[in-house]
């Protein structure tokens, strides 16, 4: 069974950009009903197919399965919600964890946050400098609401 506890944070400088190299993403949701998400994804010339439930405290239950990427280039562009969301994905070490920093483009154009998957649901991390306020729960930063509520309209 897999599982996924993340949490999410915004970015306080451009410190980062720095130390890392971005992959280009394209993601779209077949599915955005409360509680469960069918997500479509492209990772530069990969395709993944990721199904996640409801989060149950830190912790939600997550499946990702490698697809064809003409396949997943078909689902995204024919069945998808639209807008698709867009950004570069940058991996960051820092203190035996992967920072994530996400840079949307589109329709999210100018929204940057950082993320990082623990272990376990009150793992203790050290954070980076430019780490800055902490928006786990807030659902605006859903990937899955950017598509209904991008961030050009908030």
């Amino acid at each position: 069974m897999g599982k996924e506890i993340e949490k999410k944070f915004l970015i306080t400088s451009e410190d980062w950009r720095e130390l890392a190299r971005g992959k280009q993403y394209r993601q779209g949701y077949l599915n955005k009903e409360k509680g469960r998400t069918v997500r479509v994804r492209t990772i530069n010339d990969k395709g993944f197919l990721t199904i996640k439930g409801a989060a149950k405290g830190e912790t939600r239950l997550e499946f990702e399965y490698e697809i064809p990427l003409e396949d997943a280039r078909e689902l995204l562009r024919e069945l998808c919600h639209k807008p698709l969301i867009e950004k570069t994905r940058y991996k960051i070490p820092f203190a035996g964890f992967t920072w994530e920093v996400d840079e949307f483009a589109g329709e999210n154009e100018g929204l940057i946050f950082a993320e990082i998957e623990l272990n376990y649901e009150g793992e203790k991390f050290s954070t980076p400098h430019w780490i800055g306020k902490e928006v786990t729960g807030d659902p605006k930063y859903y990937n899955a609401n950017l598509v209904t509520s991008p961030y050009r309209d908030w």
